[in-house]
Order: C-alpha cells, then sequence, then structure tokens
C-alpha cells in the first residue's frame, strides 16, 4: 500500500513539474475527502529515492530475517540507509508513521463504532445486506452487500416481499415478488401477473462463485496520472463498500450499464429479455478469497447467504464457477495448498445436495471448469503495468514477483516466471475440471439437474480477435489477473449460445407477452 501510494504521488509531481508537496495536495483534493494521514509523508518523500527506498526507509515496508528483500522497482546501487537514513530516522521519530496505520485497525475498539463494526464484519462475512430492515436478505441499500448483488427489495418492512417468489394472490393488491407487474386489468378483471407471467416458466439466477463472479476491479485511472483527476476518483465511496467488486456488471448478474469500460451483457439481463416476468431476480454470492477455504466451506457460505425458499418460491439457475480459488493461492509452496481432485469431489457435492434441500423443484445447476491461467503471463509479462506506463519502468513480470515475494500474489502458480510451475499449475486445473465434469454426469439430485461448461477462454479471445481487439485488454489491467468488463461481456454471449443449443430447457421458454408487460409497465419495476 506505501509503495502505491509514494509512487503515485511521485509521479504527479513529475507529470505536473511540481514539488512533493504540491503532488500530495492535488492528490487530496481528487480524492472524496481529506486523508491528513499522508501529510505524515511529506518530509520522507524524496523525487530522488523510488516508492520501495521511502517505504522501508519509513519502516512501513521490512525485510524479515531470512527472507529476500520484496521490491517493485530496481534497487538503488548506492545503500539505502547511507543516503537516506537521518531523513527517515527523523520523519518516523516525528510521526511514528507506522503507529498511525496500525491506529486504522483498533478503530473499532471505540465504544460508539464497536457494533458498527461488528455488523459491517458480520455482513461482509456472511455476504448479508448491510440494510435488511425485514430480514429477507433483501435490500433497497445498493452497496455493502445490497442490491448490486441481489435484486432490488421493493418492501423492506415486509418479510414476505422479495425477488423471485411466486406471487401472492397473482399481486392483486401489491407486488408481492418485486419484478413491477401487480394489479388487475380494468378491461376484463385478470390480474396482470396472472396474464403475463402464468405459465411463464420464471426463474432467477444465482452465482456462486470467487473474486472473478464478483468481477473485481481497480480502475487503472486511480494509478494512471496522465489520466487522474478528480473524477477518476468519483467512484471510490461505493468501490470500497462493494469490497472493490462490481457485481452490477458482471457476467452473470450484471445489470446496470458498465461505467468501467467495455459494455454489460449478463446471464440475468438476457433471461430478462427472454421472460419480463424474471425482473430482478438475482443473486450474487462471490467472494474475493485466494485462500482456499471458500470451496471447503461453502455450504456454510450457503446456509447464511441463500435467499431462495423450496416452498414459496421460482426455480433458479445456479451457476457454480470457482474458476481460480482451487488452484490460487499466494504461497512459497503453492502446489501444497492446491484442492486436490477427492477434495473438490467432496467439497461440490457437499454444496450441491445443501441447495437439494433448498432450491424449488425445476431448478438447474451449472458447474463451470477452472481457466487456463497461463492465458494470463503469456500475454501480460512483458507489457507495461498502469504504475509504470509513465517511466515505463514497472512490467506485469515485475508485479508478480513483488507480489509473490510479499507472500500476497493472488496466483503465485500462474503469476510467475516458472513455466513448469504455471504448467503445474494449469494441469491441477484441468484435474479438478474434470471431477465437476464426473459429478454433472454422475450425480442425480430431486430438485434439480446439473450441467457442465469449460470456462470460455479460448472461445472468448478468439471472438475478441475477430472484433479487432488484443488479448491482453480481456485482462483486468491494475490485477493483472482478473477477466476485464470485455471478457466478462463476451463470455456472457459463449455461454447463452451453449445453452440454447445444448440445454435450451434450462433457460425457460420465451415469453410472447414481453412488449405487452412493458408497455402497461413501462414506469415501473426499475432495477
Amino acid at each position: 500500500g506505501c509503495v502505491l501510494v509514494v509512487s503515485v504521488i511521485e509521479q504527479l509531481a513529475q507529470w505536473h513539474n511540481s514539488t512533493v508537496k504540491a503532488a500530495m495536495e492535488r492528490l487530496c483534493n481528487y480524492i472524496p475527502g481529506k486523508y491528513q494521514i499522508t501529510h505524515c509523508m511529506l518530509c520522507c518523500i524524496d523525487r530522488e529515492m523510488n516508492a520501495d527506498v521511502v517505504c522501508h526507509s519509513l519502516k512501513l515496508c521490512r525485510q524479515d530475517p531470512g527472507q529476500p528483500l520484496c521490491h517493485l522497482y530496481p534497487p538503488p546501487k548506492v545503500s539505502w540507509f547511507s543516503t537516506f537514513f537521518f531523513k527517515a530516522t527523523d520523519c518516523g521519530k516525528s510521526f511514528k508513521l507506522e503507529y498511525i496505520f496500525m491506529g486504522f485497525s483498533s478503530v473499532c475498539a471505540f465504544p460508539l463504532l464497536a457494533n458498527l463494526c461488528k455488523k459491517i464484519k458480520y455482513v461482509i462475512r456472511n455476504k448479508l445486506p448491510f440494510e435488511d430492515f425485514d430480514g429477507d436478505k433483501f435490500s433497497t441499500f445498493p452497496t455493502l452487500r445490497g442490491y448490486h448483488w441481489r435484486g432490488k427489495d421493493c418492501n423492506d418492512k415486509n418479510t414476505t416481499v422479495y425477488p423471485g417468489r411466486r406471487p401472492d394472490n397473482w399481486d392483486v393488491k401489491s407486488d408481492s415478488n418485486c419484478n413491477g407487474i401487480w394489479g388487475v386489468d380494468p378491461k376484463d378483471g385478470i390480474p396482470y401477473e396472472e396474464k403475463f407471467c402464468k405459465g411463464a416458466d420464471s426463474k432467477g439466477v444465482m452465482l456462486l462463485g470467487d473474486s472473478a463472479g464478483a468481477h473485481f476491479h481497480i480502475p487503472p485511472e486511480w494509478m494512471t496520472v496522465t489520466q487522474m483527476s478528480a473524477k477518476s476518483f468519483a467512484n471510490l465511496p461505493m468501490a470500497f463498500t462493494d469490497e472493490l467488486d462490481w457485481p452490477q456488471f458482471s457476467e452473470i448478474t450484471g445489470f446496470l450499464n458498465s461505467t468501467i469500460g467495455g459494455w454489460t451483457d449478463s446471464l440475468y439481463l438476457r433471461l430478462r429479455r427472454r421472460n419480463r416476468c424474471n425482473h430482478r431476480d438475482l443473486q450474487n454470492i462471490s467472494q474475493n478469497d485466494t485462500k482456499n477455504d471458500f470451496p471447503i466451506n461453502i455450504a456454510a457460505y450457503l446456509s447464511f447467504s441463500l435467499a431462495r425458499n423450496q416452498l414459496l418460491d421460482n426455480p433458479a439457475i445456479v451457476v457454480y464457477a470457482t474458476i481460480g480459488n482451487d488452484v490460487c493461492n499466494g504461497n512459497r509452496d503453492t502446489l501444497a495448498h492446491m484442492t486436490t481432485p477427492k477434495e473438490m469431489l467432496s467439497n461440490v457435492v457437499q454444496a450441491l445436495r445443501y441447495l437439494d434441500s433448498r432450491l424449488p423443484n425445476g431448478s438447474h445447476v451449472i458447474l463451470t471448469g477452472l481457466v487456463d491461467g497461463r492465458f494470463l503471463w503469456d500475454n501480460l509479462h512483458d507489457r507495461y503495468h498502469p504504475l509504470g506506463q509513465l517511466n515505463r519502468d514497472i512490467t506485469y513480470s515485475q508485479l508478480y514477483s513483488f507480489l509473490d515475494c510479499l507472500q500476497v500474489s493472488p496466483c503465485s502458480g500462474w503469476l510467475t516466471s516458472n513455466e513448469t510451475l504455471r504448467n503445474l499449475t494449469s494441469e491441477r486445473a484441468v484435474q479438478l475440471s474434470n471431477v465437476l465434469k464426473g459429478i454433472a454426469t454422475s450425480e442425480k439430485f430431486a430438485n434439480f439437474d446439473v450441467f457442465y461448461m469449460d470456462f470460455p477462454l479460448r472461445q472468448t479471445a478468439e471472438e475478441w480477435r475477430k472484433m479487432g481487439g488484443e488479448p491482453w485488454q480481456l485482462i483486468e489491467p491494475v490485477d493483472g489477473f482478473h477477466p476485464s468488463q470485455i471478457a466478462a461481456a463476451l463470455g456472457t454471449s459463449i455461454t447463452w449460445q451453449k445453452a440454447l443449443h445444448e440445454w435450451p430447457h434450462v433457460l425457460g421458454k420465451e415469453n410472447p407477452l414481453n412488449d405487452q408487460i412493458e408497455a402497461v409497465f413501462k414506469d415501473q419495476g426499475g432495477h
């Protein structure tokens, strides 16, 4: 974190030919709210010293005994402390930055904030909306696991009103399932919900996924000084309260027009176009996790997070897509920490059995295979990262090595110059995908059928090339790891076409009355 902030400040000073102090003030003016702690760094930042030197001298970065020296930039030829020792020591004594930074972690110790912090931690851990007055797991608030992640509640004071349920008495008096269709047609006295949605094979879509499914994204303009302005950081509060995820633009549950590049196309939007009665019936239960404990504890997450009543609600299409978590971790001995085929079988079957106890009859589950992450190194390693574009001094290879040294790499097995390790990681991914494929062909469940599909990376890249694009544009530029907005949108199209040709019943029937629904309810039921 220190290296990132100092790099941006130094580059701002360089780009605008200003002092470090002026660059700091510029950055503070860009960011919503003033983060006064950064002013404590001013005396310690020298444009002649790179960010690694500054942060190690401040002791915000350190080299533990017996561990390698982690650095993003090439080490200076002279001794770090021979040129910087007195300046850094004085600054450290004056401001004690390490204690200031540590103080952020204890903010929840204040009595007035303790309960709030406790609830926020509970919400994030269990993937439940922060603001949910009736406890039905749906919200009228967008972030903090609100309606960016699930269909928007239309009555947060009534636990029997939420997206995805079957209509209560055909919604004659009110909209019990939040699809915007309710009331009675005065021409014939037939409830609109009955007229438009009876027998329409309505169904929702749910994603059980990892950070790729949550659509993790750090805006590159946050660290590209040539593009930086106050507008660049306007979305910062929303981004942080959504855990740096953008599910509202994602491949499975996206529903808003993308503001992070590319365009939005999702399984939900296509199901909604196919049958307008599916409006708002979406849930994205994904999490950012690079330690493999998510698949092992997925049943526990589901028990808290899944919102589906087997008796009262419509069936659902559930997409199970942990496309990298089982082989990705930041450990030095990364192979030893990958999920084994035996563990994969047990974890997924356990999760499916739990789903069988919760999903309404007539549901469907799609198991998505793991990605071949060698695509990342092959297409990015020699390109410049956003932080390195000004001076052409930081490649993705350097970024990957830096994160790996710190043991915080999102995927040590693929984000490495070690070709053997990259191949072994992909071999394990294939083994785990084969487990999922076997489950789809051999396991039977009472309330849903199971299908398997490969993660469509190769087809996505081919389609993007036909459109004149480059493969590297399918990868998130800042982390160099997750699928980009373009990749998400193209992946939707490929998945939809496969489903149409191979499992058309999964998608439900096309509602011939969609145009009539829109004509009557064009001003209702907004997302």
